[in-house]
């Protein structure tokens, strides 16, 4: 009977702790690892609760965090370069959200900007990616802890600022926009004609992201290798993170880097001598011989998901959560779990009886 119980018991547990462990959300823990103060922006999507701050001073070597209830969705980003004053007033040099305060009060990131995005499902389904969509400012890496399943670690550790081609880069080096901010073309920002994923394809720039960054997103369709699932976890967010100090990132030493070449037509090109070969987290070896990189496969890595006509992005643009359990199937669940509750108990108390 105690065997009965106890296999009862601890089943119970557990699936309280997957299918209950929402209500509590999340905690987003934020690293600096920079040799320099970063200011963390805050953006909620449409319909999601603020969190406490939506802007603060993080120093270097510092943490801070906050909690996120289940269902929050938005991003997250660095602002560096930033000059405030005592009240709080004053502007960024990169990701400044323009609301003249720390506070970023609903105001999203100026491009260019390293973007961590999240959904927070319902169910304790979560999705998350780190977007080059709208260009680079700092290295940004997203790893989950204590949650189940892949929970892969994701971002860019490669300082792309030291690669970027003249016509996308920021003033002297602090940024690196992307195509789409640097030309407003239809066909580079996926816009119009080419707002699907048939007609949009990646760039010579984005395969260049990619190339360094293979785990970001590099461009509006890039799903396929650039989104993550975690189930109940809470999230480290860490700036300029060490080669080496992520679980899913090199031991090997920052890479050397050649900055890419451009044509007549304003083209980028390869160059010969040492090239950057990345890893899954973009930390990098070096080769001598020109390397050819392919982006978008579809096997993808290890927990990244396909989703269709980018439902992704729609999503973390509504704010809405479609991939969490839904509610009809959690309380299937719910009531699966009394009825088998039911079923165990009863015979115990006929025996005792």
């Amino acid at each position: 009977m105690m065997d009965l119980f106890s296999t009862w018991f601890f089943s119970l547990i557990f699936f309280c702790f997957v299918v209950f462990r929402g209500t509590s959300g999340a905690t987003f823990t934020f690293l600096n690892n920079c040799d320099y103060t970063v200011w963390p922006g805050i953006l909620a999507n449409s319909g999601s609760p603020k969190l406490e701050t939506t802007g603060f001073s993080l120093e270097k070597g510092t943490s801070r965090s906050l909690q996120a209830s289940t269902g929050w969705s938005g991003r997250f980003w660095g602002r560096t370069s930033c000059n405030f004053d005592g009240s709080g007033q004053g502007s960024c040099l990169t990701g400044d959200c323009g609301s003249g305060q720390i506070e970023c009060n609903g105001a999203g990131a100026t491009p260019p900007a390293t973007l961590a995005e999240f959904t927070l499902g319902s169910g304790n389904q979560d999705f998350y990616d780190v977007s080059l969509v709208d260009g680079y400012n700092l290295p940004m890496v997203v790893e989950g802890t204590g949650g189940i399943g892949t929970c892969a670690a994701t971002g860019c550790v490669t300082d792309l600022n030291r690669s970027c081609p003249t016509e996308l880069r920021v003033g002297e080096g602090e940024a690196c926009k992307s195509a789409c901010e640097a030309f407003g073309t239809a066909e580079y920002c996926c816009s119009g004609a080419f707002n699907t994923p048939t007609t949009c394809k990646p760039s010579v720039y984005s395969v260049m992201f990619k190339t360094a960054c293979p785990r970001s997103y590099s461009y509006a369709y890039d799903d396929a290798t650039s989104t993550f699932t975690c189930t109940g976890a809470d999230y480290i967010i860490t700036f300029c993170p060490s080669y080496g100090n992520s679980q899913k990132s090199s031991t090997d030493p920052p890479p050397r880097t050649t900055e890419p070449t451009t044509d007549d037509a304003g083209n980028v090109g390869t160059t010969t001598g040492p090239q950057v070969v990345p890893n899954e987290m973009g930390s990098s070896t070096t080769n001598s011989a020109t390397e050819t990189s392919t982006i978008g496969s579809s096997e993808g890595e290890a927990g990244g998901v396909m989703l269709a006509d980018s439902a992704w992005i729609a999503g973390l643009a509504t704010g809405d959560s479609t991939r969490a359990i839904s509610d009809l199937l959690q309380s299937t669940l719910i009531a699966i779990t009394t009825a088998t509750t039911t079923m165990l108990i009863l015979p115990m108390f006929h025996n005792l009886y």
